[in-house]
């Protein structure tokens, strides 16, 4: 269920599930952080990039957003949700979580980051 925020936080178990069902996965960290290691598939928009390119977010499945420990992407999800998006998740604990979960992390594609 979503919170009065606007989004839903959730565990890195959920992200995995939903990221292979085809979910949208968004980092919104810094470009020195990307660099260090990406969740596959991820679309970079920096945190500070978010309000001009919140229009590049598609909203035909669920969006997750991610940083390194879960506060600049539940600012993002709190900004999308003011905007009227919906259907927007927030991974607690960030790519931080990911990584003590078990999950992989990739190296960033030229293009992506």
């Amino acid at each position: 269920m979503f919170g009065l925020s606007g989004f839903k936080e959730v565990d890195p178990g959920y992200v995995a599930e939903i990221a292979a069902k085809g979910a949208h996965l968004i980092d919104v960290r810094t470009e020195a952080e990307v660099a260090q290691g990406v969740i596959d598939g991820a679309i970079h928009i920096p945190l500070h990039l978010l309000p001009l390119r919140a229009a590049d977010i598609p909203q035909d499945k669920p969006v997750v957003i991610y940083c390194r420990s879960g506060a600049r992407s539940a600012q993002a999800c709190a900004f999308m949700a003011s905007k009227g998006y919906g259907n927007m998740h927030n991974l607690a604990g960030g790519i931080m979580a990911w990584a003590r979960s078990g999950n992989a992390l990739s190296l960033p594609r030229q293009g992506r980051a």
